[in-house]
């Protein structure tokens, strides 16, 4: 009983990451896309940026790509290689909320907060007051010291 309840409770710590993640809907079984997703849920930063890596200089146009970048470097605190991340998956696609959120979350880890309202305000204008980009990085900047 005990170990099933230990197996449950890390299959939902596994999905909180990839949900904050916003990893979406798992990539085809082998890709280095999945890899990656397997080596986030795992925590395992370093994994994931090497094989984010990779992928993204194969899919140089693939802005998730280049936003699990940003969250796996910002998470193993490589602030300026995730916020350059993030910058290409935001030149790729201007409109990514999830770039535009971690983007801002970064920027508060590393205490730019103007720089981290500006992408609240993005959000707002992209998906309003109510998304989950928009209440998380509100969340992020109101409870920064």
């Amino acid at each position: 009983m005990r170990f099933t309840l230990h197996c449950l409770l890390s299959a939902c710590l596994s999905l909180n990451v990839a949900w904050a993640a916003n990893l979406g809907a798992a990539a085809p079984a082998g890709s280095d896309l999945a890899k990656a997703q397997k080596h986030i849920a795992q925590k395992d930063w370093q994994s994931a940026v090497n094989t984010l890596e990779k992928y993204t200089k194969a899919h140089p146009k693939d802005a998730d790509g280049f936003n699990l970048l940003g969250f796996s470097l910002r998470h193993a605190k490589r602030y300026p290689e995730a916020i350059q991340n993030y910058l290409e998956a935001l030149r790729i696609d201007p409109k990514h909320r999830g770039a535009h959120e971690y983007l801002g979350q970064a920027y508060v880890q590393t205490k730019e907060m103007d720089k981290a309202r500006a992408l609240l305000n993005n959000l707002e204008n992209l998906c309003g007051v109510t998304c989950e980009e928009y209440q998380d990085l509100k969340k992020a900047i109101d409870q920064a010291p």
